[in-house]
């Protein structure tokens, strides 16, 4: 135990902190996936599908940024597109776990409100292309 009258050089500190950071971030790491290996095999197939929206969400944004925005109504459409679509099955993900808010939804009702949520959409992202 320090005393107040000690002085521990602000670099050994700082060592200290960030390899007890590491340490802990590992361990988070660690149980946060064996959490996640309970999770049914519904909700992880929802999982692949989010991170396959947001992939795509970014590479259209790299591409914008790189290309230019020339057909912008094009750029744009596709962006709100996966947005809004990953929006949707972010509530869809959350009336279908077991363990959420909504435990005692139908969860084939869940699913067809997100179909006619998506068709919908993309309905109006059809519109807007022109």
């Amino acid at each position: 135990v320090l005393r107040p009258s000690q002085h521990i050089p602000h670099r050994v500190l700082f060592r200290y902190k960030i390899k007890n950071m590491s340490t802990s971030a590992a361990s988070v790491i660690g149980a946060l996936w064996k959490k996640y290996q309970e999770t049914p095999s519904k909700l992880k197939i929802i999982d692949v599908y989010l991170a396959y929206i947001l992939f795509t969400g970014a590479i259209q944004f790299l591409y914008c940024l790189i290309v230019g925005t020339f057909p912008f109504n094009s750029f744009l459409s596709g962006f709100i597109s996966c947005v809004a679509t990953f929006v949707l099955t972010v509530s869809l993900r959350m009336q279908v776990d077991p363990t959420g808010i909504y435990k005692g939804e139908n969860q084939e009702r869940a699913f067809a409100d997100w179909l006619l949520a998506n068709a919908v959409l993309h309905i109006a992202i059809l519109a807007f292309l022109g």
